[in-house]
């Protein structure tokens, strides 16, 4: 039977990672449930130059015929849509993961707030010992942002803030997006080829030889 993971989009920047992570799980076969906010429309405008539709149906629409040819299932929920099954805890998703989220949204949830349809069903995947993954995209953390991430941590969700590395050597944008989203992918336990595992072995010499002429050693991660 294929997973069901609920993923939110919020209006922060980063909606490559949010738009390549569906379509990572819909090629997976998962059954995702989609949400997303007002503010993740202006978003997918202004960084993607797409248009994500206002009513649930016509983004159904929209996305299945964007990834026509995946096999994975798609429901699409608007945010005041409270008899949706991910506002409920009698039938939650294996997982929930907001990416991009947003510092209103991470602080929402952080507060047990349930507003709309995204902060249910984050209170529902915490109340039912569910994974949570909340990928923020601000820089820098104020005070506050980290309060409320200790507060989600120690409530048992997962902070994924998307900080790309340098180590499997990117040569596009895509490859530095490719690399948050397989991280995304282990946190619900999704298989993916999108990067190589860090082994080390490979680039032992080299960064020996490295260590040599900066006088310290390299970084290997």
């Amino acid at each position: 039977m294929s997973e069901t993971i609920c993923l939110a989009f919020t209006g922060a920047s980063g909606m490559p990672y949010g738009i390549r992570l569906l379509e990572c799980l819909l090629a997976a076969g998962c059954r995702v449930q989609l949400l997303y906010s007002q503010a993740a429309r202006i978003v997918a405008r202004q960084e993607m130059a797409l248009e994500l539709p206002d009513q649930p149906a016509d983004a159904e629409a929209f996305f299945q015929a964007r990834f026509a040819q995946l096999p994975g299932t798609l429901a699409v929920f608007g945010r005041e849509d409270w008899f949706a099954p991910v506002a409920s805890g009698s039938n939650p998703p294996r997982a929930m993961i907001v990416c991009p989220c947003s510092m209103g949204t991470l602080a929402a949830i952080a507060q047990g707030l349930a507003d709309n349809l995204i902060e249910r069903a984050a209170d529902v995947a915490l109340k039912e010992g569910r994974k949570l993954i909340l990928a923020p995209r601000e820089t820098p953390f104020s005070a506050i942002h980290l309060e409320n991430m200790l507060r989600l941590a120690r409530a048992g969700a997962v902070i994924l803030p998307p900080n790309p590395a340098f180590y499997h050597h990117p040569q596009s944008v895509g490859d530095l997006v490719d690399f948050v989203v397989a991280r995304l992918l282990d946190q619900v336990q999704v298989a993916h080829s999108l990067t190589p595992r860090w082994s080390g072995s490979e680039d032992r010499r080299q960064r020996t030889e490295d260590s040599n002429i900066c006088g310290r050693e390299a970084p290997g991660n």
